[in-house]
């Protein structure tokens, strides 16, 4: 949290003493579609990923890890039900905090305020540059970004996955990995490819 921004021992205090650590299974939904979670999580250990389900297929809108935070925008900002999924993709410890606490947070506190106002400048970034890169690059480029931009994720999560969140088929994205066949077309090095 302080290495996003810097926040006081008495702002840190004040966080910690709202958070309950808790441990969850592989395959644990945090936040549920059309419910209230009351609660965002701080993720200690482990990984999730937020994903719609469309017309019964799921689409994958994100990836979070040590050091991130997942709540329910749809619930922090506009008091409504969640309208995606979060679920976890490892056995994962976080520290919950209630909505009610973190709004109250970023209410009274201008620290706790500008650490929430750095986290959604960062991820609304991080969706502006996905959602350019889906429209506007070629399926290989955009595998190659993802690969720069979260390594730790290639290293850790399902194929499907990924290749629901670049817009691609998992066969496409095989094709993308496999650098035998790759290799002398796309002229990359094969340690290139997870």
């Amino acid at each position: 949290m302080r290495t996003l921004c810097p926040i006081s021992e008495e702002t840190a205090l004040s966080l910690e003493s709202r958070l309950a650590e808790c441990h969850f299974p592989k395959r644990h939904l945090l936040v549920k579609e059309g419910e209230f979670a009351r609660a965002a999580f701080f993720i200690e250990k482990g990984m999730t990923r937020s994903f719609w389900s469309v017309d019964g297929e799921e689409i994958t809108t994100s990836f979070q890890w040590e050091g991130g935070i997942v709540f329910s925008m749809d619930e922090l900002y506009y008091g409504k039900e969640s309208e995606e999924y979060v679920e976890t993709l490892e056995d994962v410890t976080v520290y919950r905090i209630s909505i009610a606490d973190l709004l109250e947070l970023f209410s009274t506190n201008i620290e706790m305020a500008n650490w929430g106002r750095l986290i959604h400048q960062n991820e609304y970034r991080r969706l502006h540059k996905s959602h350019k890169e889906r429209l506007t690059l070629p399926a290989k480029e955009r595998y190659e970004a993802f690969v720069q931009q979260f390594p730790e994720v290639c290293k850790r999560v399902q194929l499907g996955y990924i290749a629901s969140y670049l817009g691609i088929t998992l066969p496409t994205l095989s094709r993308l990995r496999n650098p035998i066949k790759n290799l002398s077309q796309d002229k990359c090095s094969a340690d290139m490819f997870p």
